[in-house]
């Protein structure tokens, strides 16, 4: 019997509302702990390093026991994840990471899940299942590593691509249209979407700490540098040089301004509701004109609104930080909920499940 298998601990069980019911580690954990014995093997100076790093040094913080945690990846290079994480997870079949996950978190409340997937298998093959995956509500934590490339068969156009692109599939130009992660997962209705970039581990940890928090699926873009297929997509907003104008930095309860010298901040238009960026001081507007940022908001539109102001080609600008944080029911808690209603339902010794099934209506063939 595995420590999947067992029934939860009595030691006590998280308090963080996206955790609960996750049993507490009995000793003080570290990263050690969460390290495996396998070898690393990704390309040197991929991303992928480091948000593996950020990730074994921020699970100690959680507090909850290792062997209760579940990663579960698709295909693809961040899809080695969880070799390199000493928990139980799978690698799974090309993108389909979100549906098995779906099945671990609620089968198993005990289970603190996380899905690693990249834009090639969450968005192509996969987006399927993520779309539903977000709209149900279930209570996973899904981490999409954006490179905007396919890195593990070898450099062909993704679905993040930006128009275009030359690649090995697409020598005379990419001709679609890329999708936008973080627009993808507010159009469905996500309770918990964030933007983060790989190689800034304080913030990559702080928005890690909140998605774990959160009760329902947590969906976190990471713009992640792969330098052998295309190094540079994310220089804009790395470059020390330029990433101050091209950050547009999300804080819940403050106002959206950035740039040197906070030059640059975003209004709202009135009339349309769209968000634009504009010119802050005595040559633009006050700052009290500028959108004050509220991740709570109930209507996912606004988030959206916001999410568009991603260039949708070369990247030389896009918000960081949480787009939308709010409450719902989650699905998993829902689907447990309904088994110990038709549990509690059944009468005498009758099989509650067969009971739902035959339910009132029932003939005889032959």
């Amino acid at each position: 019997m595995t420590a999947l298998d067992s029934p939860p601990t009595e030691i006590g069980t998280s308090p963080r509302s996206g955790l609960a019911g996750v049993p507490l580690a009995l000793e003080p954990l570290t990263r050690k702990d969460f390290t495996s014995d396998q070898e690393v093997r990704w390309c040197p100076g991929c991303g992928d390093y480091a948000v593996l790093a950020a990730f074994q040094g921020f699970m100690p913080e959680l507090n909850i026991k290792k062997e209760n945690t579940v990663i579960v990846s698709g295909i693809g290079c961040s899809s080695r994840f969880p070799y390199y994480v000493d928990s139980f997870g799978m690698h799974s079949i090309h993108g389909r990471a979100t549906a098995i996950a779906t099945g671990v978190a609620t089968a198993r409340e005990d289970a603190a899940v996380f899905v690693i997937t990249g834009d090639g298998d969450a968005l192509s093959i996969g987006g399927n299942h993520l779309i539903h995956a977000l709209r149900r509500n279930v209570n996973l934590t899904i981490l999409l590593f954006n490179n905007r490339i396919y890195g593990l068969t070898k450099g062909q156009y993704s679905p993040t691509s930006e128009i275009g692109k030359v690649t090995k599939s697409t020598p005379l130009g990419s001709l679609d249209n890329p999708f936008n992660p973080v627009s993808l997962a507010l159009g469905a209705e996500a309770t918990f979407v964030a933007r983060t970039i790989d190689s800034d581990r304080k913030h990559l940890t702080g928005v890690l700490r909140e998605a774990a928090a959160h009760r329902g699926t947590s969906f976190v873009e990471i713009y992640q540098n792969c330098p052998i297929f295309n190094d540079g997509a994310f220089d804009a907003i790395k470059d020390p040089s330029t990433s101050a104008d091209a950050i547009i930095p999300l804080t819940h309860g403050q106002p959206i301004r950035f740039g040197v010298d906070g030059h640059l901040g975003v209004v709202r238009d009135p009339r349309t509701g769209e968000f634009r960026v504009v010119e802050v001081g005595p040559d633009g507007v006050d700052e009290s004109a500028l959108v004050v940022h509220d991740a709570h908001v109930a209507d996912p539109s606004y988030a959206f609104g916001l999410s568009r102001l991603t260039d949708a080609g070369v990247l030389h600008r896009a918000p960081i930080g949480i787009f939308r944080n709010v409450d719902a029911p989650a699905y998993d808690d829902l689907a447990r909920e309904q088994v110990a209603l038709a549990s509690s339902n059944s009468s005498g010794d009758d099989d509650a499940l067969q009971s739902l099934i035959n339910g009132g209506d029932t003939w005889m063939v032959g």
